[in-house]
């Protein structure tokens, strides 16, 4: 048995920052992983995706150079480097993290899979560890449902798409929502035929129905197919071929493809880690529960990440890390329900979304003044050619409060965070509206949009 004063398990995005901080303060951390340092996000997740989107934004923008006066002729993707360059990216943040953590003082990483033993003993091969403080960052991985033939064909998920170094005929994308619409669009402007098979009525449908609309709108000016209503998804092998049976409202009854990305849904890293053995509660879908400060049902045991439920992203991950380190160590009593929600769908242009969507708007009661724009009316959007989406803000019409904003269209990602930051400020709309942005930006109309306020349900782009 090695005594440890911490134990974290799970080198994710949450992991690292956790145990950089207790070590720093003189604790003795044992830094448990059992595959890839980095987690999702670093090996299978944001960085190499998003470095893959760059090199589709390279494809497309070579596509439509004639439109600004540059004649490329043709131009090749070549997959194989595509996947190449998108290693390197991933590889060399993975390896900061290993050297950051193997070199850490007060640090120890094992590599292994850890599983409960009691409370506070785990077993990681045939070490065993006893720690008072336990973080688990686990982490998640797709889900792949029991459809009829699945098990017939070979289905490719987010993370064996990292594997693929070559064109898909025809890929047949089971999802239409973040992950399934960026590589949908992905693999479309590397020169793949892409359909995508979304079960709902519409795509993405926790977004607004006018964002919803205007992304598929978007995806399929690019060739993208969009199957909607796709309730009885079902495949079968014919040779060369995937054949994916649609019960659709309207089209064909079948797909032809040549692989399916299965993309509906993550599941918690939750059911091999013997929580039962330390009495640690998880819900019906496995995601460990906790309470406002990441505390699980044990005490002296924290969970952090995708495997709590409480947010599926890199940087809520990380903010879950900085809520307990606040607590923990500089007496500050920081709460997950602190935070405002705010993330963004890679797809090109970029959603950026902070804040409460319109039907929670209705939901909660206020009355709200909204402002939209559409991107063709911002001259930095025109300059760049860059003309798609559009850009809108809800405001409380009574406490001046900005309760949520979405911007879909070029430079969304990073918009959105001068509206998120004056939201934590708790300072009203007019603080915008009255700021002097720089020109030429998409920020700039911002205030402009917010000059133009209208009721919610008059307010039109």
């Amino acid at each position: 048995m090695t005594r440890y004063d911490a134990i974290v398990v799970g080198a994710g995005q949450a992991g690292p920052y956790v145990t950089s901080r207790l070590a720093g303060a003189g604790m003795k951390v044992a830094v448990v992983e059992r595959n890839l340092i980095g987690g999702t996000c670093v090996n299978t997740g944001c960085i190499p995706t998003k470095t893959m989107v760059a090199s589709a934004y390279a494809a497309r923008m070579a596509a439509r150079a004639a439109e600004y006066g540059v004649d490329v002729g043709s131009f090749l993707v070549d997959m194989k480097r595509v996947k190449a360059r998108k290693d390197a990216v991933s590889g060399q943040s993975r390896t900061g993290l290993e050297d950051w953590l193997q070199n850490m003082e007060n640090c120890t990483v094992y590599r292994g899979h850890a599983r409960f033993e009691s409370a506070h003993e785990l077993r990681v091969g045939e070490e065993r560890l006893q720690a008072d403080k336990i973080f688990l960052n686990v982490g998640g991985r797709a889900v792949v449902p029991d459809m009829p033939g699945v098990r017939e064909i070979d289905v490719l998920t987010n993370s064996s798409m990292m594997a693929v170094d070559f064109l898909p005929k025809h890929l047949i994308v089971v999802g239409g929502s973040y992950i399934g619409l960026e590589f949908a669009q992905m693999f479309r402007r590397f020169g793949a035929e892409v359909t995508i098979l979304e079960m709902g009525p519409r795509l993405i449908a926790r977004e607004d129905e006018d964002v919803s609309t205007a992304i598929r709108e978007i995806v399929e000016s690019e060739g993208v197919a969009v199957r909607l209503n796709a309730r009885c998804i079902g495949f079968a092998k014919r040779g060369d071929e995937i054949i994916a049976d649609v019960d659709c409202v309207s089209g064909a009854p079948r797909v032809h493809g040549s692989h399916v990305l299965l993309a509906v849904g993550r599941r918690p890293n939750t059911d091999d880690l013997g929580l039962d053995k330390a009495g640690v509660a998880v819900d019906a879908r496995g995601y460990i529960v906790v309470d406002d400060q990441l505390r699980t049902s044990v005490p002296g045991i924290w969970a952090l990440g995708d495997c709590n439920g409480m947010g599926a992203f890199t940087h809520t991950a990380h903010n879950d890390g900085e809520i307990v380190i606040a607590n923990l160590l500089e007496n500050d009593p920081r709460r997950v329900s602190d935070r405002i929600t705010a993330y963004a769908l890679y797809v090109d242009p970029p959603l950026g979304r902070a804040g409460m969507t319109e039907e929670e708007i209705r939901q909660s009661g206020r009355k709200t003044l909204v402002g939209k724009r559409p991107m063709t009316r911002v001259g930095r959007a025109v300059e760049k050619g860059e003309t798609q989406g559009f850009m809108k803000i809800a405001v409380d019409a009574e406490t001046g409060a900005i309760l949520g904003a979405a911007i879909l269209g070029t430079g969304g990602d990073e918009v959105i965070h001068s509206i998120l930051d004056v939201m934590y400020a708790k300072a009203p709309w007019t603080v915008i509206r009255r700021a002097m942005h720089i020109h030429p930006t998409v920020s700039e109309l911002v205030p402009t949009m917010l000059s133009e306020l209208q009721p919610m349900d008059t307010a039109t782009v």
